[in-house]
C-alpha cells in the first residue's frame, strides 16, 4: 500500500509526482544540510490538477501531500516518498496533519474571508511536517476577488509552502494563477480500473461494481455512491425513465417538477443530517444551554451559520439537479451511439430497451437537438434562472426534439 493507491487510472500522472516528490524532498534535506540546491528541480510552490469530474484531481493533491510529509527510513536509502505507513503519509491521507489544509466548499463560492485565512496560514513555516501544504479542491468556485488575494500568495510564496489548485479545466481558473502554477491534466479513469478500487477499497459486489462503474463512465465518486447508496440508484433510475414520460406537455411539465423535487429532498437530507449538528455545536461552543436561551451577543454568529446553511442547501439542490442532467445526457449519447451504429461501449444497459425505443422512434439529429437542449439547461442554471423555469424549458424540448 502507498500514498497513490487510490489515484486510478492516471500512472502518467503518478509518475510525475512521485519524481517531484523525490526531489522535494532531496530539496528540504538538502536545505537542513546547508548544502547546494540541484537545478531542475521537478518540485515546484503551486501546482494545478485539472480534469473532468470524478478523475480524482483532489485524490491527486492529498495524495502529493502525503507524499511531501512523508517520514519513511526509506527515503534515505533511495525509495520514493509516499509509504503510506508512516506518521505523515497516513495523518496527511485521514485530514489530521497539522500542515495539511484540505479546504473545500458545500457553498456555491470561496469568498475574499476564506481566502484571506489562507493567505494567513500559508506564511506560517511547517509545524511538525517537512511542507505547509495548502490543498483547494474548488479552486474554479473563487471569486474574482478571491482569486486576486490568492494570486498575491503564488506570486510570493513563503519557502516552504505548496498551494495545490484543483479545478475542472485551466478556463476555470484566473489566467495570472494558472500561469503561475505546474499544470498536471487527469483524463477519465478506465471502468474496469474504477470498478476495481470498488471491490478492493470498498467491499462492493464484483458485479455491482462494474455496472455501476460503466453506469457513471468512469467517475469515481459518483459510482462509489451509486454502488452503495439504495436512494441513489432509485434516483438515477427515476431520471432515466424522463425520455418515455414526456409524449405530452402535461408529461414534460410533471417530470420537470418532479426532477425538481427530487433534488430538493436531497438538500432537505443533507441539511437533517448536518445542520442540526453544527447548529447544537456552535450553540454549546458559544455557552448556550440546550433547551435555553442564548446569551447575549451571540445572534449574529448564530444568523451567519443559518445564512451558510441556506447557501448549501441551494448548492446541494443544483449540483443534485446537475447529476441528473448528465445522467440524461449520457442515455442519450447512448442512443445516438446504437442510431450510428457506434463501437462505443453502452454506459446505461440496464434500460436497454429504453434506448432501443428511443433510437427507433427518432433519428439521430433529433437525438443531438436533445443532448443540446439538456445542455442549454445547465447552461441557465449557471445563469441563475430559476430552475424549475430552465427544466421545464428543457423537458419540452426533448419532447419536440
Amino acid at each position: 500500500m502507498t500514498v497513490w493507491d487510490d489515484l486510478v487510472g492516471q500512472d502518467r500522472v503518478r509518475g510525475q509526482l512521485a519524481a517531484a516528490a523525490k526531489d522535494a524532498d532531496a530539496l528540504v534535506t538538502a536545505v537542513s544540510d546547508g548544502k547546494p540546491l540541484e537545478q531542475g528541480s521537478k518540485m515546484t510552490h503551486a501546482w494545478l490538477f485539472t480534469g473532468p469530474p470524478g478523475s480524482g484531481r483532489s485524490t491527486a493533491a492529498r495524495a502529493f501531500a502525503a507524499a511531501l510529509q512523508c517520514t519513511s527510513p526509506d527515503r534515505a536509502l533511495g525509495g520514493e516518498p509516499g509509504c503510506g505507513f508512516c506518521d505523515g503519509c497516513h495523518t496527511s491521507l485521514i485530514g489530521t496533519h497539522t500542515d495539511v489544509q484540505v479546504i473545500r466548499t458545500d457553498l456555491l463560492s470561496i469568498g475574499v474571508k476564506e481566502t484571506r485565512d489562507l493567505v494567513r496560514r500559508a506564511q506560517l513555516s511547517p509545524a511538525v511536517g517537512r511542507w505547509q501544504v495548502i490543498v483547494m479542491e474548488d479552486a474554479d468556485r473563487l471569486t474574482e476577488g478571491a482569486g486576486n488575494v490568492l494570486l498575491k500568495a503564488v506570486e510570493e510564496p513563503a519557502p516552504r509552502t505548496v498551494w495545490m489548485l484543483c479545478a475542472p479545466s485551466l478556463e476555470d481558473v484566473l489566467p495570472t494563477i494558472r500561469s503561475r502554477c505546474r499544470h498536471l491534466t487527469l483524463g477519465t479513469p478506465p471502468v474496469e480500473a474504477v470498478a476495481d478500487v470498488l471491490i478492493r477499497r470498498d467491499g462492493v459486489d464484483p458485479e455491482r461494481a462494474h455496472s455501476a462503474a460503466r453506469a457513471t463512465q468512469g467517475h469515481i465518486g459518483r459510482a462509489r455512491r451509486l454502488a452503495t447508496d439504495e436512494r441513489a440508484r432509485a434516483r438515477r433510475a427515476a431520471v432515466l425513465k424522463v425520455p418515455l414520460r414526456i409524449a405530452d406537455v402535461g408529461g414534460c411539465l410533471k417530470a420537470a417538477q418532479e426532477l425538481i423535487d427530487t433534488a430538493t429532498e436531497d438538500a432537505k437530507q443533507m441539511a437533517e443530517e448536518v445542520d442540526v449538528k453544527e447548529t447544537e455545536d456552535l450553540k454549546a461552543a458559544l455557552g448556550g444551554v440546550a433547551g435555553g436561551r442564548m446569551p447575549r451577543g451571540t445572534a449574529g454568529a448564530m444568523k451567519e451559520l443559518e445564512d451558510k446553511q441556506k447557501r448549501r442547501k441551494t448548492r446541494t439542490q443544483r449540483d443534485s439537479l446537475d447529476l441528473a442532467l448528465t445522467e440524461l445526457t449520457g442515455f442519450y449519447r447512448d442512443v445516438l451511439a446504437l442510431q450510428l451504429g457506434s463501437r462505443i461501449a453502452i454506459a446505461n444497459v440496464d434500460v436497454q430497451d429504453s434506448l432501443d425505443r428511443i433510437a427507433e422512434s427518432s433519428t439521430p439529429a433529433q437525438t443531438l437537438r436533445r443532448i443540446e437542449a439538456v445542455i442549454a439547461c445547465r447552461q441557465a442554471m449557471d445563469r441563475n434562472v430559476a430552475p424549475l423555469l430552465a427544466v421545464e424549458a428543457m423537458t419540452m424540448s426533448l419532447r419536440a426534439g
